[in-house]
């Protein structure tokens, strides 16, 4: 063993998420049902882990908001199951928020094809971090979220370092405390979820407890933006049928209005639900709904108060 090696193998055998439960050595000779019912009840204690951690959460998510309401972007960088975790995240947002192209995205180390398989080395890398993180142009306007289990993988931990030297506001998400990655983030955010059922298998409440968080950054984030009225998604993107019928409905849920003034109202706005809405609620045109939102910056409630609505 050379003492590259050795060294690393220490370094895992410090971290929490790599822990070793004597108590779980048999498992694979346990009923399927036993099994399971081991499996969540260690899910049933995540949650309760990422409640720890509430305020530093909505911390950076305050910091995020008030970025990209300057017209700033929000990335997540990641390698093997975070870094796919993070694109999930980002892919979710176009159609469900209606956010621009780019606004949110997802880098993983080894690029694309390492969705799907594995790219030998890549996590190890913060040089291809900090080349990923150039290709994007990251700037001050910027919010950068390196998300790792371990809170060590050189790659998270390069993309956070590097977006912070170029004035961009840093995350960092582990499953470690006293992660180099929340040490090299303006916000450190580390959900100690424990040892895993499996030893060292962070997809598994490691990858729960960032998927929550995860989940929290961006659509808290948009709340904040205002791509939402109150708990409807005003900003959907009707791309297919399902989704056309789901603007409909949220137009009915946030007026009460009968079908055909909300056929009306979507035809005016060329099926845009949240100019739709003001239509109906503040009694105006389509292309006064939408001066109206665009002077609001987006934001509907700010839209219907400016009419008195």
């Amino acid at each position: 063993m050379t003492t590259e090696h050795r060294s690393l193998r220490s370094e895992l055998e410090t971290l929490t998420t790599e822990a070793f439960r004597p108590e779980l050595a048999e498992i694979d000779t346990l009923p399927t049902l036993d099994i399971a019912r081991l499996m969540n009840g260690e899910d049933a204690a995540v949650a309760g882990a990422v409640a720890l951690r509430l305020p530093q959460i909505s911390a950076a998510i305050d910091g995020i908001a008030a970025r990209m309401a300057q017209g700033g972007r929000l990335v997540y960088a990641g390698a093997g199951t975070a870094g796919r975790l993070g694109i999930l995240d980002a892919s979710e947002c176009p159609p469900t928020f209606n956010t621009r192209p780019g606004q949110v995205v997802g880098v993983i180390a080894g690029g694309p094809s390492a969705m799907v398989t594995s790219v030998e080395g890549a996590e190890d890398s913060a040089e291809l971090a900090r080349t990923d993180i150039d290709t994007l142009g990251i700037g001050p306007a910027d919010s950068v979220v390196g998300v790792s289990a371990s809170g060590r993988t050189p790659y998270a931990v390069g993309a956070v370092e590097h977006a912070r030297a170029l004035g961009a506001l840093t995350v960092g998400l582990s499953c470690n405390a006293g992660s180099a990655l929340a040490a090299a983030a303006e916000h450190g955010i580390e959900v100690v979820v424990g040892p895993e059922l499996l030893t060292g298998s962070t997809r598994l409440k490691a990858g729960t407890a960032q998927k929550l968080v995860l989940n929290m950054l961006s659509t808290i984030t948009m709340i904040r933006l205002g791509k939402t009225y109150g708990n409807l998604m005003v900003d959907v993107r009707a791309s297919n049928e399902k989704l056309r019928a789901r603007s409909r409905r949220i137009v009915a849920l946030a007026t009460g209005a009968p079908d055909d003034e909300i056929e009306a109202a979507l035809t005016a706005t060329d099926g845009e639900v949240k100019p739709a809405v003001l239509v109906i609620l503040a009694g105006v045109d389509g292309p006064t709904a939408a001066r109206l939102l665009e002077e609001s910056g987006g934001h509907l409630r700010a839209a219907l108060t400016a009419t008195g609505g």
